[in-house]
């Protein structure tokens, strides 16, 4: 009989540590960048336990939604899915693959706020939403104004609470081949962290201290282990020319910028981090390249993440 207390108990603990591990979940809608339609830059996240997500980057919605209730992720029709549970849109740069299936979809959405920095915004407004292009769904712009989407202006570097969410925002601007912008997402849920980066450059090609002053500002959430992971892009393998990556980055340059953050951070905070690669361009061998280029390259021993469209991650 004790013995089996004894077990009971242990199973117990078990439970409560996985569970207090389990901080956020990540639905991966798109993980590509180009190509395939169905399957470019979106991200829901969520602290574990909610169904209410914010959507990094809409490049994929419909698709990937459809792509998550095959593989048992979801369980309603994707039309209701996004218009219940998809709480707010977070797009990092206004480049078509990552905006692609907010403009699509708008129709049978429901009425949400899209948050970026005003470059972004401005583009999304003048360019996409607009009588020319497609109808206006949001609520600045051409006339007549449908007002479905709200334009949520974000402020370097200030948080910014969600609205019917638990979560907090916080944006940083990000050099996606210069004088092009980007941005990173840093999400807070009860002082537990995931850093979101749209497309970037390296510092050292872009010439500019972007990701310094980001690595910078997160390297005390890596130290304390607040932070859960880092979503960031590796678009191409070592064989494409340094003056073609037009703003992104390779494996080495990857891990070039990890050795910035481990300098800052320590050694031993990084070891186990979960990096998630995101926006791998789909041509030829490229993701057999960059798995393997990335797996070699990896001496700060991080936990290296490719994510599958549909199939959720924990942490």
């Amino acid at each position: 009989m004790k013995r089996i207390i004894l077990m009971i108990l242990i199973c117990c603990a078990c439970v409560t540590i996985t569970h207090a591990q389990s901080v956020f979940k990540v639905v991966p809608l798109g993980v590509k960048g180009g190509i395939d339609e169905s399957d470019l830059s979106a991200y829901l996240a969520a602290p574990a336990g909610s169904d209410d997500y914010i959507c990094l980057d809409a490049g994929t919605l419909h698709a990937g939604i459809q792509k998550a209730i095959d593989r048992g992720t979801f369980h309603q029709p994707a039309g209701a899915f996004l218009k219940q549970h998809v709480k707010a849109y977070f797009i990092s740069h206004p480049h078509l693959d990552h905006v692609a299936g907010l403009i699509i979809n708008s129709p049978e959405d429901t009425a949400k706020n899209i948050y970026g920095l005003p470059f972004c915004l401005d583009v999304i407004l003048d360019k996409y939403f607009s009588w020319q292009s497609w109808a206006n769904f949001g609520d600045e712009g051409e006339t007549p104004q449908l007002k479905k989407y709200h334009y949520a202006p974000m402020t370097a570097g200030a948080v910014t609470p969600i609205d019917h969410t638990q979560m907090q925002v916080t944006a940083y601007p990000l050099s996606h081949s210069s004088p092009y912008q980007s941005t990173a997402f840093l999400v807070n849920y009860k002082d537990n962290y995931l850093l979101y980066l749209g497309d970037t450059g390296a510092d050292a090609v872009e010439k500019s201290d972007k990701l310094q002053q980001l690595w910078q500002t997160v390297a005390p959430l890596v130290k304390a282990k607040r932070l859960k992971a880092i979503f960031i892009e590796v678009s191409f393998p070592e064989e494409q020319p340094r003056q073609q990556l037009f703003g992104h980055l390779t494996p080495s340059l990857l891990m070039q910028e990890m050795q910035v953050l481990s300098g800052l951070s320590g050694a031993d905070a990084m070891d186990g981090l979960p990096v998630v690669i995101t926006h791998i361009k789909p041509s030829g061998n490229n993701e057999a390249l960059i798995r393997q280029q990335v797996t070699r390259l990896n001496n700060l021993h991080l936990r290296v993440i490719f994510p599958e469209q549909g199939k959720p991650l924990q942490f």
